[in-house]
């Protein structure tokens, strides 16, 4: 057999080499169960008024945004809600930090995903010069205190870091210069943190030492395959959420009204052209 010719024909088979993650297929029949969870969550939380709150940290281009997708696209939007802040106004900066994320926090029956975080203080604004040194340990030293206040109000709080490879994250940021669907990702900032790769790894091992808690454990999810460390994340997710089926009523559909004196309209509606 000619070098190569194994791989070839285990893609064929829609097989994968063991250190690969899942193909396609077996990526979307694992989602698909996975997402039948998500929804019992999504009606246990409604049926039980509880609050969870996840945190998405990570590096550029490690596939946070991919992640939150996977989790939400079957559930509702009211139930599970993104928040994903823009830069703080003058007014923000004024407040205490963690003022303008209190309001997002969940209320009972919600799952609130914040796709980055309070975290930004110990990340990007401690590596980038957007507050001092102090201000970044003095942040370090008392989110723990904030957290577990979080957690003893009720909120079930969970706390993912995603970590991807230098090559990894470089090919991901470059894949993003031609993609149309992808620019908005890549701004002047993003190109700035890219060569800060190792004042980042100091930041982020700060950050996971000083707020890894028994009340407020940090996750962490190695993400050079997305496939796998969607499932991962998604599936590790589902074992710490108490959830339980939610018995609902058998689903009768009631018969349709009688057409009675209607009559279709002959208004000329506007309609959109059919191009595909």
């Amino acid at each position: 057999m000619a070098k190569g010719d194994g791989g070839r024909k285990a893609a064929a088979k829609n097989e994968k080499p063991a250190k690969e993650g899942p193909t396609r297929k077996e990526y979307d029949a694992a989602l698909y169960k996975l997402h039948v969870e998500l929804v019992k969550v999504q009606e246990w939380a409604k049926a039980t008024g509880a609050k969870i709150c996840v945190v998405f940290e990570g590096r550029d281009g490690a596939g946070k945004g991919g992640t939150i997708k996977a989790i939400t696209e079957r559930v509702s939007p009211r139930v599970f809600r993104v928040i994903a802040l823009p830069a703080p106004t003058e007014r923000e900066k004024s407040q205490m930090y963690i003022q303008r994320y209190l309001p997002h926090l969940p209320a009972g029956g919600e799952v609130v995903i914040f796709d980055r975080s309070w975290y930004n203080r110990a990340g990007v604004e401690r590596v980038m010069g957007f507050c001092t040194e102090a201000q970044a340990k003095a942040f370090l030293k008392v989110v723990p205190a904030v957290e577990k206040a979080i957690v003893e109000s009720g909120i079930i709080l969970v706390k993912y870091w995603l970590e991807v490879g230098e090559e990894e994250q470089t090919r991901r940021l470059k894949a993003r210069v031609d993609d149309g669907r992808k620019i908005w990702k890549l701004s002047p900032m993003d190109m700035k943190s890219y060569s800060r790769w190792y004042d980042y790894s100091r930041a982020r091992d700060d950050m996971i030492q000083a707020s890894d808690t028994p009340w407020a454990p940090w996750y962490v999810a190695h993400s050079d395959n997305k496939r796998r460390a969607r499932l991962n994340i998604i599936s590790h997710f589902l074992n710490l959420i108490p959830y339980k089926d939610v018995a609902r009523e058998k689903i009768k559909f009631p018969k349709r009204q009688k057409r009675g004196d209607y009559r279709e309209s002959n208004y000329s509606f506007k309609k959109i052209p059919e191009r595909f």
